[in-house]
Parts: C-alpha cells; sequence; structure tokens
C-alpha cells in the first residue's frame, strides 16, 4: 500500500470514529430528551388535574393546596372548551396572555393564541379532562429548556466541527509548509551536487574528441548530448523555490525537441507520432517544460506492456484562448476512480518508484505554468490520455490590439 493509500485509509478510520462519537451524543441527547419529555407530560397532567380540582372543589384548605401544585408546574399549556375556544392559559408570554378580559388595563392578542395553540397541537397529543361537568383539552409544548437540549447537540457538534477544520487547515498548511522547504532544500543541494561532475563530463568529452580525433563521432556526439540534458536536469533543481520567468514559445517546436530527444533512449516497439498546429504560442520556461513533457512521456511509456503507441498532439480554442496538449498512450489505462489519484504524492502502480512523477508535473502546470493538467480520457486495457492547457499568448496579443 502506497502512503498516499495509507494517509487516505486514515482519513476514512478518522471520519467513522467522528462518525461514531457524533452519533453516540446524539443517542444520548436523544434519550434525554424523551425521559424529559415523558417527565413535562406527566407535569401537564398533574397541571391539568389540578385545574379541574380548583374549578370543581368548593374546599378551600384543598383549594389552597392544589393551587401550590398548579404553580409548581411551568409547562406551558392552554386548556380549550369543546368548541376549541381558550379557556384558560399557562407559561405563555406574560405580555399577551391576559385572558380575563373584564379586567381593565389588560389585552388578549388573539392571534398570539392561535398560533400558539397551533403550535402546541403540532407538538403533542392533548390531556381530555372533565371541567364542571364538560368536555375540555389541555395543550402544551416543550418547555425552554427541553427545546434548548434538542438542539444543544447539534450546535455543539457544529462548534467541534467548525474548530476541527480550523485546526486540519492550520496544521495542513503548516506541514505543506514544512514539505515545501524540505523539498526546495533538497532540490538545490541536488543541483548543486550535480554541477561538479557535469562539469567534469564535459571537460572529459572536450578531451576525448582532440585526444582521439572524435569531433564526429555519433557515439560521441550522443554524449555529448545527455551530458547537456544533465546540465537542464541541474538548472530544473536549481529553479524550484523560486517563480520561473516565461518566454512566449511555439509549444509545438518545443515539445518535439524533447520527443525526438526521447524517442531514441526507449525501445524501439514503442512508436512516436507528432501532429497539430505549429503556430500556437505559450509562456514557457522551457528547462521546467521539458521536465513536464518526460514525466508523461516515461509515465506512457511505463504503461505500454511490450509493444505500444504514444502520440502527442497540439491543437487550441480561439474562443477561450487555449492550447491543449493531449499525450495519449496504448497502455494499461487507469480505472476513472483514480483520475484524481494519480496527481498524489506517492501514488505508483509500479514496485520501484517514488510516485512523484506526476505529482511534481501538476505542481510545474498549476503553479510555474498557470496552467491545468488532467486525465481527459482512459480505459482500462486501452490506454489514456493526458491534458495539458495552457494560456495562447499570440491570441492574447492579438486580442490586446
Amino acid at each position: 500500500m502506497n502512503p498516499y493509500q495509507q494517509k487516505k485509509r486514515w482519513k476514512y478510520l478518522l471520519l467513522a470514529f467522528a462518525t461514531i462519537i457524533a452519533s453516540g451524543s446524539l443517542f444520548y441527547t436523544s434519550y434525554l430528551v424523551k425521559k424529559i419529555s415523558g417527565s413535562e407530560r406527566t407535569r401537564a397532567q398533574v397541571w391539568a388535574m389540578s385545574m379541574r380540582q380548583i374549578l370543581n372543589s368548593d374546599d378551600n384548605d384543598f383549594l389552597q393546596y392544589t393551587l401550590a401544585v398548579r404553580d409548581s408546574l411551568v409547562v406551558p399549556a392552554i386548556i380549550t372548551d369543546a368548541k376549541g375556544e381558550i379557556t384558560l392559559s399557562r407559561g405563555l408570554d406574560t405580555t399577551k396572555t391576559y385572558i380575563d378580559l373584564p379586567s381593565p388595563g389588560k389585552k388578549y392578542d388573539p392571534v398570539y393564541f392561535k398560533d400558539e395553540l397551533a403550535y402546541m397541537k403540532k407538538q403533542h397529543a392533548p390531556i381530555k379532562l372533565q371541567i364542571l361537568g364538560e368536555d375540555n383539552f389541555v395543550y402544551y409544548k416543550d418547555s425552554a429548556l427541553l427545546t434548548q437540549l434538542k438542539l444543544f447537540p447539534y450546535i455543539q457538534l457544529s462548534v467541534i466541527a467548525v474548530f476541527l477544520l480550523m485546526a486540519y487547515t492550520a496544521f495542513s498548511s503548516s506541514r505543506k509548509s514544512e514539505q515545501d522547504q524540505v523539498w526546495v532544500g533538497l532540490a538545490k543541494e541536488t543541483a548543486h551536487q550535480l554541477g561538479t561532475p557535469i562539469s567534469s563530463l564535459m571537460a572529459w568529452i572536450e578531451l576525448m574528441k582532440e585526444k582521439f580525433n572524435a569531433e564526429d563521432d555519433v557515439l560521441v556526439a550522443e554524449m555529448e548530448n545527455d551530458v547537456k540534458r544533465l546540465e537542464i536536469v541541474a538548472d530544473r533543481f536549481s529553479k524550484i523555490g523560486s517563480k520561473p520567468v516565461l518566454e512566449e514559445h511555439a509549444v509545438y517546436a518545443v515539445v518535439k525537441d524533447f520527443v525526438d530527444y526521447f524517442r531514441v533512449r526507449v525501445s524501439k516497439n514503442i512508436s512516436f507520432e507528432m501532429s497539430g498546429n505549429p503556430h500556437l504560442k505559450a509562456g514557457l520556461n522551457v528547462p521546467l517544460f521539458d521536465w513536464v513533457i518526460e514525466n508523461l512521456l516515461k509515465n506512457a511509456v511505463n504503461a505500454i506492456d511490450g509493444k505500444g503507441s504514444i502520440k502527442v498532439e497540439i491543437s487550441g480554442n480561439k474562443i477561450k484562448n487555449q492550447v491543449f496538449i493531449d499525450v495519449t498512450d496504448t497502455g494499461k489505462g487507469i480505472p476513472r476512480s483514480k483520475f484524481d489519484t494519480v496527481f498524489q504524492p506517492g501514488y505508483t502502480t509500479r514496485k520501484r518508484g517514488w510516485g512523484l512523477g506526476l505529482s511534481l508535473t501538476k505542481r510545474m502546470i498549476d503553479n510555474y505554468h498557470n496552467g491545468q493538467i488532467f486525465v481527459k480520457d482512459s480505459e482500462v486495457g486501452k490506454g489514456t490520455t493526458f491534458r495539458i492547457i495552457l494560456k495562447n499568448t499570440r491570441n492574447d496579443k492579438q486580442t490586446k490590439r
């Protein structure tokens, strides 16, 4: 299992653990809500019975006791008669719940009572009681405490989620910054270490030409090309960490130069084909862009088992001012579920390899060339097409004119 898959598995495990905690919190809160809700219904029933005793009893001593019991119950409630008319209320808004209309200076808001009654009917079934020989109904709603308890777990989980998200973002940003510093330091040290042997090799080649009169020798020429390529590689690493300078180049010519260099260094069972518009231009840093094409071609070669072909096509979109570079191979293909994963650091299907090629490629296109790279199309067993999108600088200049 590669590092990216391990990281992904840990994310799923942490997500499952967080889900268990959230579910446990919601379950326990739901349990408490049911318990308190049952308790409040009991209190509402006791309040209803006390009101019945108050209205039906003439015993003053018993009446005082019943009033004390009634006043200890604070569940908001409304009593209606058989016709649905409100006769009494308890625990509602004191500025709107005065129902004894004959008293001077008191108000009664029928709209408020109608809304509260409708809400109570939705929340709980009514309690039926007999008052003075007639049927009456007690409606009640959850207390403020119970309402708050119902909302508490969602507020709690939301706060925890926001905190975890902020912590994860800060941690990821810090870790990415550290990784960037390590990557930049390693790249520059590599460029520095390559400098001395490359200079020595160049000197040895010149000495070989003079001593053996090998100015026109094909093998020596190819050796010299490889040393120059090493110079380019060292130059690539030295540019990491700083914003590279982009210059306008014909994309077809730049890509073709590298394809011609690359094709003679791989198996003859793999054929190469170049096609497209030779006039499309884009802002490129050639050493870094060669690295991009190199990674894509190497990836294509590794995907081909035995005999196959690699096609590179340059095209454009005049309306959007874009240049397209499509690299298509006849290799083993990529499952659709892995289209994004292939660009993650550490992802590789080979036994040997660090899984950094496509990750670096995406970084160089996205960050250094202000472009895009993605898997345009792929089918397992038939092949893959990677697409690079760059800005067409030539069309951009024509537009400005």
